[in-house]
């Protein structure tokens, strides 16, 4: 068993190297349809949604993953050469003040309009009621991710580090787009949530 591991774990490293923006892409989307799917069930979802979970991995393939690729890949350009203790902070600072909230944001409007088909009007409201809650509590948790990221993990695995730190916060985002006796979903926040109109899809 540890031999097939380690066979499959050095075929991917070769994958990663040859073809990084594929590789990236391909495991940020299968691990963002699978956390989903774990998260429904973590929720208790009598059965599951794949399509959601499909959506979910559409969003992994075609953007968290290539821009994790292309964000790293400028973070190294920046900061290129320097290993101190002030460029590490540096980074960290400057991934949760532009990457962070900016992610955050793409992926409220993603829920919103594509996953649950909402107007823009509603996204929108729903932004100015919630997106400030959301990315308070993304403060508490990937500064200390970043931090380890940059300081341990070699560039190539970074982007799958960060998938894997996802799909271990993904039930607590779920928790923020999470149903209700209803079966609508709310979004959690310092205030009391408010349901949104219809299940999503």
């Amino acid at each position: 068993m540890a031999d097939i591991v380690q066979h499959g774990w050095e075929k991917y490293l070769y994958a990663l190297q040859k073809y990084p923006l594929r590789t990236k892409a391909i495991t940020a989307g299968v691990l963002a349809g699978s956390s989903d799917m774990m998260a429904q069930k973590l929720g208790g979802a009598k059965s599951l949604q794949f399509k959601r979970s499909f959506f979910m991995a559409l969003y992994g393939l075609l953007y968290a993953g290539p821009f994790g690729h292309f964000f790293h890949k400028l973070m190294d350009n920046i900061f290129a050469g320097r290993r101190d203790g002030k460029t590490l902070l540096k980074k960290v600072l400057t991934e949760q003040l532009t990457s962070g909230p900016w992610n955050n944001f793409l992926f409220m409007c993603y829920i919103g309009l594509v996953l649950e088909r909402r107007p823009w009007s509603a996204v929108k409201a729903r932004l100015s009621t919630d997106y400030p809650s959301v990315q308070l509590n993304a403060w508490r948790f990937w500064p200390i991710v970043s931090l380890l990221n940059y300081r341990y993990v070699p560039p190539q695995l970074r982007v799958l580090f960060q998938n894997l730190a996802a799909v271990c916060c993904n039930y607590l985002k779920w928790r923020i787009l999470a149903r209700d006796g209803r079966g609508t979903f709310l979004i959690l926040s310092s205030k009391k949530p408010t349901p949104l109109l219809k299940k999503a899809v």
